[in-house]
């Protein structure tokens, strides 16, 4: 059983149907934990009512809390969501709990037994949390494969995060409309690409000598997929969205959970993309899927 952890932001989600757990690192280790691996989230609740009920959720999930951090000062994260044709924007409420994750020997040991970990650039927004996300990053073991999740959230990102993000990362995950914004803050240029996703993403492979693999989602038009040999484009599989939180979340666990295994480009996007697509079709990020719906995606997947 693989090690994976997802670091970073854990809050609720108030939607105007109601409020529902979520954020980026926790969600991703939910799914994680659903594909069979054993998943555990660093992260950091308060000690309010709303910590009570995010460690009542998330024990009825396939994933690890015994790690996350209690604060006393600091109130469990929230993000005010409003969704338009089931794309959602946000409104994320500071400080929160989240943005004083504490670096521990308890986290530390994790990581080091991690075969994955993934972490994101909202993550980073206080100082506090950004200099644990990047301490324990630089301290895991080579064979781990670090997904550096861009997630674009005016005004918590910059420059330099990113930067520094990347070059932490064996792997980045982006979706088309940040990758030229992620260009553009980090000084690469693409010019005249007939293919600019695959040109940027080539550009960042030769920038940035430990990634290996690029990864760029397109919504309901798949994915493009890059790595130093190859390429791989998706075309999406069709569904009805309910609403899209959580879907890229699902799209990078499930390529994790392949690349550990060493699968092909093309097994990465489809499971990114039939994993992605289903969590699209539900709502909210962390869904009940039955057993027998993982097993008929696990079959489609790897035929």
């Amino acid at each position: 059983m693989r090690r994976i952890l997802g670091i970073g932001e854990l809050l609720w989600d108030v939607l105007p149907s109601g409020q529902q757990l979520g954020g980026a690192p926790a969600n991703y280790s939910v799914m994680s934990g659903r594909l069979g691996n054993h998943a555990t989230i660093l992260s950091r609740i308060g000690q309010d009512d709303l910590a009570q009920q995010t460690l009542s959720i998330l024990r009825g999930y396939p994933v690890d809390v015994s790690l996350l951090q209690s604060d006393a000062q600091h109130e469990t994260g929230r993000v005010t969501v409003e969704l338009a044709d089931g794309q959602p924007s946000y409104v994320i409420h500071a400080p929160a709990a989240w943005d004083f994750m504490e670096k521990t020997a308890a986290w530390i040991e994790a990581v080091q037994q991690a075969d994955a970990l993934c972490f994101g650039s909202l993550g980073q927004r206080h100082a506090v949390s950004r200099q644990t996300i990047d301490s324990l990053v630089q301290s895991a073991p080579p064979r781990c494969e670090r997904i550096f999740d861009v997630n674009l959230r005016d005004p918590y990102f910059s420059a330099e995060i990113l930067r520094a993000s990347i070059e932490l990362a064996s792997v980045v995950k982006m979706n088309d409309l940040e990758v030229p914004r992620v260009l553009g803050l980090i000084g690469l240029v693409v010019q005249n690409a007939a293919d600019a996703l695959r040109a940027g993403a080539e550009a960042m492979l030769e920038h940035f000598p430990g990634l290996r693999l690029v990864a760029v989602t397109c919504g309901g038009e798949g994915s493009l997929l890059v790595n130093r040999n190859d390429w791989h484009r998706h075309p999406g599989v069709p569904t009805q969205v309910v609403d899209a939180i959580g879907a890229g979340d699902a799209f990078t666990a499930a390529m994790t959970h392949y690349l550990l295994q060493a699968a092909p480009l093309k097994t990465l996007n489809e499971a990114g993309n039939r994993w992605g697509s289903y969590i699209a079709s539900q709502a909210g990020a962390m869904p009940v899927i039955s057993q027998e719906t993982i097993a008929r995606l696990r079959s489609e997947i790897e035929g």
